[in-house]
């Protein structure tokens, strides 16, 4: 008797979006995919370049300290300017997509899920302790192939941060201001703003402790 020839299981078919599909979706993906099939997370970061999904877990208490303070107050500077801050929100390039952690744009994302890159006018990014690579070299490197005007990016190395500003030019990544804590960062474009980088950072946290309670509850 003849064998009934055989027939690949069926990807699984998802009503609502799941990290789930990262399972089963062996097609590459694109930033459209991402925002279709992934569901929307205060969680980790989830981009997307080249085709493959990348998923970057919270930053600790000094990126999340340092990058709230100081959007808090480029917020206010740049809508001096008329220009618009948000933080950690979606960028598309293409297929790609991007969450940077500083997003300056040229007109207002009210009501979007995604903007083009190429109203993005600065992108910012903390780096990161685990991945400075991606930070320092691969990202600048992606910003400035879609001619974003402007990059920033802050650094807290041994707790102690600094502040660099660059600007696109000829294809390129040029340093226009740059700080260290106690000194001045001062930049003037694309809109004024200056900030003692200490600033950035607030107290640290005690050493850890085990506590003889702990261990006397376990015994």
């Amino acid at each position: 008797m003849a064998q009934a020839a055989f027939a690949p299981e069926p990807a699984p078919q998802h009503t609502e979006p799941s990290f789930d599909v990262l399972r089963w979706h062996d097609e590459p993906w694109t930033a459209q995919l991402a925002l279709d099939l992934l569901p929307d997370t205060n969680g980790p970061k989830v981009e997307v370049l080249s085709g493959s999904v990348i998923v970057t877990p919270h930053a600790g208490y000094d990126h999340q300290d340092a990058e709230l303070d100081l959007a808090y107050l480029l917020k206010q500077a740049a809508r001096r300017a008329k220009l618009w801050l948000y933080l950690e929100t979606n960028i598309v390039s293409s297929g790609d997509l991007f969450i940077p952690d500083i997003v300056v744009l040229d007109a207002p994302g009210g009501g979007r899920t995604t903007m083009d890159i190429g109203h993005a006018v600065l992108l910012g990014e903390i780096v990161s302790p685990v991945n400075r690579r991606k930070d320092i070299i691969d990202r600048p490197r992606e910003y400035a192939a879609a001619g974003v005007p402007f990059f920033l990016r802050v650094d807290l190395r041994n707790r102690v941060p600094t502040i660099a500003l660059y600007e696109l030019t000829e294809g390129e990544y040029r340093p226009v201001a740059a700080a260290a804590a106690g000194t001045r960062f001062v930049m003037r474009e694309p809109f004024e703003f200056s900030i003692d980088p200490a600033d950035l950072l607030g107290e640290e946290a005690p050493p850890d402790s085990i506590t003889s309670d702990s261990s006397d509850d376990n015994a």
